[in-house]
Formats: structure tokens, sequence, C-alpha cells
């Protein structure tokens, strides 16, 4: 049966109400369940915890990955060995332009000038091109993260590309994440030893203070704390 943009709303303002107090993992039993091959995660490969979560739901679960051209050579590195180890088919996404040709057309370090332009380019266009096929996206976002991701349900409608939005550990907090890394060894960025408690592009991320909020290291000094993926 093809669901319709009324039937993914409805279905994902019923399964946020019922399923606000539900396990992780069977939150995304619900999601694989209801949307099957139509349903993946993406991961900024910060850590596997979704990815590996998912796939004890659907083995081979597709997991996208944004490769803007400015991460941290610690997350291509997370990426390859979630692929290498996982039970996921991680699928890797890119801007329509390289970093070099973007610099041509704009200027260097669009980061620096109009981050919000840079994300719009890098991350958030060719995320809605690699969701097409698909009715329903996971992501790690945790409402202790920031006060924007606050009121972030674990199941919810996103309006932008009309498609459901599945947040399973949303109400999760670090030492939940923690607790699940240690028992099953996920992998995690190795950054978020030396440092960083979020990690995105290389320009636009930074260590975090003692007493910062986890997203204090993103865009810093820029007026700016999400990159437009999430709102």
């Amino acid at each position: 049966m093809t669901l319709t943009r009324t039937n993914l709303e409805e279905l994902a303002e019923q399964a946020g109400r019922e399923l606000e107090d539900a396990p992780a993992l069977d939150i995304l039993r619900w999601a694989t369940e209801t949307y099957g091959p139509r349903f993946c995660v993406t991961s900024s490969m910060e850590d596997a915890v979704v990815a590996h979560l998912a796939s004890r739901a659907l083995p081979g679960v597709d997991v996208v990955f944004l490769d803007t051209g400015y991460h941290f050579e610690e997350t291509i590195g997370t990426r390859d060995a979630v692929e290498a180890v996982m039970d996921v088919n991680v699928i890797t996404l890119t801007p329509r332009q390289s970093v070099a040709e973007q610099d041509a057309e704009y200027g260097p370090k669009l980061h620096d000038r109009n981050p919000d332009l840079c994300c719009a380019l890098r991350k958030v266009r060719p995320l809605e091109e690699g969701l097409t096929g698909y009715d329903a996206w996971a992501t790690g976002l945790r409402r202790d993260e920031s006060p924007t991701r606050a009121n972030t349900p674990v199941v919810g409608w996103d309006e932008k590309r009309q498609k459901v939005k599945v947040s399973p550990i949303a109400r999760w907090t670090q030492d939940d994440v923690d607790a699940y890394v240690a028992e099953y060894g996920v992998l995690t960025n190795p950054l978020l030893t030396d440092g960083y408690a979020s990690v995105g592009c290389a320009p636009c991320t930074r260590r975090v203070l003692e007493g910062e909020d986890a997203r204090a290291g993103r865009w810093a000094g820029r007026g700016k704390t999400e990159c437009g993926l999430h709102g």
C-alpha cells in the first residue's frame, strides 16, 4: 500500500503519542515494521548508537551519511569502521559541488562568511535529495543536547521534507548513551574523547568548555545553533 502524505502525518502524530515512553529499540522496531525499506537512519558519525539500534531492529538497514567535504579525518574513519563491522548499508551523500567548485563560485571559506548558505548547499540540499526514496528517517537527536532540541518528539512529522521523522533516543541522556556504548561496544568518534562534545564540520567545530552544553562547540561565535537539517 502506498502511503499518502495525510496517512504518513497521521501515523507520525499517533505514534508520537503512543511511543513517547517506549524503549528506543521498540520505537525503531515500529518504524522498520511500518516502513520497511522506505525507512533509513541518518548518522553524522559522532557515534553509531542509533545505527546500531536500528541494525537490531532491521539488519542491513540503510544508514545515510552526509560527506560535506569538510569533515574531520576521524569522522570519515568512523564511517568506514561502521560500514566494515556493523550489519548496516552505509550510503554516503555528497553535495552537488566539491569544495573547490563551491569556492570558485562563492569565494573561499563560505562557512565563515555565510554559514547558513554553506550548510544549505553541503548538508540540507543533499539530504533532501537523498531522502527522496524514503517515507521515514531516523536521527540521533536528544532533548538534553540544547534548548533548541528540548521538545523533540520520539516520532514526529518533518514538514520540510514531508516525511516521518523518528528520534528514538530523544529521551536519553548522555549517561544513557555512554551506558549503551559500553554495553554493546558501539563505535564512537575518537574526537569525543578529545574535548569535543558534538562533532560537525572541522572549520565550524571546536572543543567545549566546562559547563557548556553539548552543542556549544558548533558554530561558536556565529549566532547559529543548527545547520538546518533539524529546523
